[in-house]
């Protein structure tokens, strides 16, 4: 069997919540082992994030929820207190073995604990150490906390998102999901990558990693921020409408809504054959791309009178024989039922240490020989605890009597 990418890299992951823990995932995905440090008694605070729950087998809810669920497959639990220098001799014993340690605590917090950086460093100089906060290391805001939609409002994602100015309903709204979790999660697991490379290849050592979720979503407001860099003004909502080729928007049909783009001019022309419509061809606001931007209002209430004739299904044959890019705008059950999506395996089945098989998300990445195709369910909490303090760290069962005693695991 081909060893996954990562196969014999180590991660601690001390990290909460969101972030941190999709991207020690994402890793754990890729092969590496993933050692995760969880508070005894309560665990992680996504557990108590509320329903759905998984069930026991007496039908009743366990702290194994579904945001928890969604951010720690391919993972061991290991319960550890880490306020007590018990727990934090546990933890550096851990770190002394790992190839990574990750953590996403507030700035200096675990510098109390003898757990940051610098205090770990020495017993292990090729330890790549990532923090994961807020705002990042430095500056006048280092200490402050925060969560997902305060990132989305602070970045200029909020104000970017929602219906235009003076449309019912307008004003700035938040995305659905903490995508500013999920954007850093991908900051901070190519940046893990980047730092092991560095390590393993071109000579380096160990290093401290400084991973910010206000610095990664205004990373990825990408050519919204460059238009503003580029401009100086700050693009304005625009709905469902896209910001290249147009027409791009969600349009309505005679029942329900779908998405087209026509990206380019050939596109374009397409759309405007396939729906019976060539005159917009040469219709003198609509020529060519810079003019079709420019009227981009004009152009979507032409297109909206054009859609509302026939049904979605009618429009979506006709488009895609076109060769015009276009979509339903599915609910989560349409999707996960979507051929495509089925036939691309995104939803995966593990057995769960409840004893039950539960449904989780694929990895969406897909190598040609090393294929992320195992799928541990999330760990119950101090699932694991036994197995490494005896088998990773060498404790024995007095020892590992004497923490269960003190409260210690």
């Amino acid at each position: 069997m081909t060893k996954r990418p990562l196969s014999g890299i180590r991660i601690v992951d001390l990290t909460r919540v969101l972030a941190g823990p999709l991207a020690a995932q994402s890793l754990g995905d890729m092969g590496a082992e993933v050692i995760k440090v969880e508070r005894p008694g309560g665990g992680d605070d996504a557990r108590t994030f509320g329903a759905p729950y998984l069930l026991d087998a007496d039908g009743r809810p366990t702290n194994n929820n579904a945001f928890y669920l969604s951010a720690n497959r391919n993972k061991k639990s290991v319960t550890v207190n880490v306020a007590d220098p018990a727990g934090q001799q546990i933890v550096r014993d851990l770190i002394a073995t790992a190839d990574v340690f990750m953590e996403n605590y507030k700035v200096g917090d675990l510098a109390r604990y003898g757990l940051d950086y610098d205090s770990v460093k020495a017993a292990n100089p090729g330890l790549i150490y990532c923090s994961i906060t807020g705002y990042g290391q430095d500056g006048p805001y280092a200490k402050r906390p925060g969560y997902d939609a305060i990132f989305q409002g602070e970045s200029g994602l909020m104000a970017s998102t929602g219906i235009p100015d003076g449309q019912p309903g307008a004003g700035p709204m938040k995305v659905g999901p903490s995508i500013s979790d999920v954007l850093t999660s991908l900051t901070a697991t190519s940046a893990i990558l980047g730092a092991l490379y560095e390590r393993d290849r071109n000579g380096g050592t160990g290093q401290h990693v400084d991973v910010a979720l206000l610095d990664s979503t205004i990373s990825a407001m990408s050519h919204y921020a460059q238009i503003y860099l580029t401009g100086g003004v700050s693009p304005p909502r625009r709905g469902t409408q896209g910001n290249g080729g147009m027409p791009a928007s969600m349009f309505p049909t005679a029942d329900d809504p779908m998405m087209v783009t026509a990206g380019n001019q050939v596109q374009y022309v397409r759309l405007c054959e396939a729906v019976g419509r060539p005159d917009l061809i040469t219709d003198e606001r609509f020529v060519n791309n810079l003019l079709r931007v420019e009227y981009r209002d004009e152009l979507t209430v032409v297109f909206n009178e054009v859609f509302r004739q026939k049904p979605r299904a009618h429009w979506l044959e006709v488009l895609d024989k076109a060769g015009v890019p276009s979509g339903p705008i599915n609910s989560l059950e349409q999707t996960f039922a979507d051929p495509q999506v089925r036939h691309r395996g995104l939803e995966v089945k593990a057995r769960h240490g409840l004893g039950t098989e539960i449904s989780l998300m694929r990895n969406p990445i897909r190598y040609s020989r090393t294929d992320l195709d195992t799928y541990a369910a999330p760990p119950m909490l101090g699932e694991h605890t036994d197995h490494v303090l005896k088998d990773v760290l060498g404790y024995d069962e007095a020892k590992v009597a004497e923490l269960k005693g003190g409260g210690i695991v």
